[in-house]
Parts: structure tokens; C-alpha cells; sequence
């Protein structure tokens, strides 16, 4: 199955969120095939709908953006050294079943990892990817689903400094988890770069794409696509 795949690089989360939306609408209409964003985000707290007021621990000084989203799921962080992916699929393609697209999700986590020599795991009534003995969460998952068309989708730890899920959230809402990092695991350091083809290939294996990637530039009016934005214009949409 065709699908688009853009990668940003290192991008205000305000700006990704509305190409999201904006590439959502599109999809839903038909207008471009499903599409998997990848980036990275200056430090930002994104907030989801289950969060408790408890969540937020963020000393006075950090400096980090603060979101509301309407994602599912609760507190998270996000900064440059994760690798971040927005898949906007239509689900009316791949099974129309929620859970079933988060399993996938985390499927395309494991499947990354895999390569690396690190075996992620799930663990029972928790969302997101862990290793195990100890558990350590790697990869947080929350998605937004309206009319069967997703946004927001999954953080990947590659190689940042944990501490911000702990000292500045209850990240998750879960108490006393430990989070890691690829290179941690690894024992060196390395670039998202270097873990995007591996993500690009296990998103598109599990969800059976077929990935053209194309540029993003800045117009002026916020990030688009141009050459969507062309195939739209040619649509009339």
C-alpha cells in the first residue's frame, strides 16, 4: 500500500501537531495516502486526556513548553535525542480496531529494536514498549482516532537524558518507573538518524506500506508538504 513518509528533524511540537491535523483532514478525504511523520521536539511536556493535575512536577526554572493535547494516554516528555513517529493512517485499511493499532505500534517498536540486539517486550495492562529485569519503559505510545483516521502515535528513548520522566512528571502516571534509552542499552552513544531507517522499515512491515519519502518545507504559513500540498490542488481540495 502507497504511503508518504516525511522526516523533519528537530521541530516545534505546536507546528507538527497542526500538519498532523491538517494531513489527517487529507487522508480522510482521500486527497493523499496514509502518512508516517518522523521528528524529533525541543523539551515539551505534553499533557493527554487522562492526566491528573498530581502529574506536573516541573521545577520553575526548567525549560520546557507545556501542551494540552488530545491524545490519549497521560503526561509525557519529549526532547531532541527521541525519535518520535505520527503515523496518519485510515484505519478503515488496516482493521478498523483500536487496540489492535496500538499493538501494532508497539510491534514496530519491537521490530526496531531488534536489529540493535535489544528485545523489547509488552507488559500486561501497560501500553508502550519495556525491556525486562528489571522493567524500564524505551517507548511511550498515545494516539488520537477520530473517524478512523490516526495522529500522534510514538516516542522512542534514543538518546537523551531519562531524568525529565521522572523529576518533572509522574511520566505515564506511572509511580517509580524506571526509564532508558537505546544508547544506554547500548552502551554508546548514537544519532536518530542512525535508528529512522530501521523505524521507517518496521512501520512500513508491519502496517504493509509501501513508503515514498518526500520534503517538507515552510511556506511561510507553518510546515506543509508541497508536493501534497500540489496533489491537493490538483484534487480541487
Amino acid at each position: 500500500m502507497h504511503a508518504y513518509l516525511f522526516n523533519l528533524g528537530v521541530v516545534p511540537y505546536g507546528e507538527v501537531w497542526d500538519l498532523q491535523r491538517s494531513l489527517a483532514a487529507a487522508v480522510l478525504q482521500g486527497a493523499v495516502p496514509d502518512t508516517v511523520i518522523f521528528c524529533e521536539h525541543p523539551p515539551v511536556i505534553t499533557v493527554g486526556r487522562r492526566t491528573a493535575e498530581n502529574e506536573l512536577h516541573v521545577p520553575p526554572d526548567a525549560e520546557v513548553e507545556i501542551v494540552e493535547t488530545d491524545r490519549g494516554g497521560k503526561s509525557t516528555y519529549h526532547g531532541p535525542g527521541q525519535l518520535v513517529c505520527y503515523p496518519i493512517l485510515d484505519l478503515h485499511r488496516h482493521g478498523k480496531d483500536v487496540k489492535l493499532y496500538v499493538r501494532q505500534l508497539e510491534e514496530a517498536i519491537i521490530r526496531t529494536l531488534a536489529p540493535l540486539g535489544i528485545e523489547g517486550s509488552r507488559l500486561e495492562g501497560l501500553t508502550g514498549v519495556w525491556l525486562r529485569n528489571p522493567p524500564r519503559k524505551i517507548a511511550s505510545i498515545g494516539v488520537h482516532i477520530s473517524r478512523w483516521v490516526t495522529t500522534h502515535g510514538y516516542a522512542l528513548n534514543v538518546d537523551l537524558d531519562p531524568a525529565p520522566f521522572s523529576d518533572w512528571i509522574t511520566a505515564c502516571g506511572l509511580e517509580d518507573a524506571a526509564f532508558t534509552t537505546v544508547a544506554r542499552e547500548l552502551g554508546r552513544s548514537l544519532t536518530v538518524e542512525e535508528i529512522r531507517p530501521l523505524a521507517a522499515a518496521a512501520i512500513a512491515e508491519v502496517f504493509e506500506l509501501e513508503l515514498e519519502e518526500l520534503p517538507v518545507e515552510d511556506g511561510g504559513t507553518g510546515l506543509w508538504p508541497q508536493p501534497v500540498h500540489a496533489k491537493l490542488g490538483a484534487k480541487g481540495g
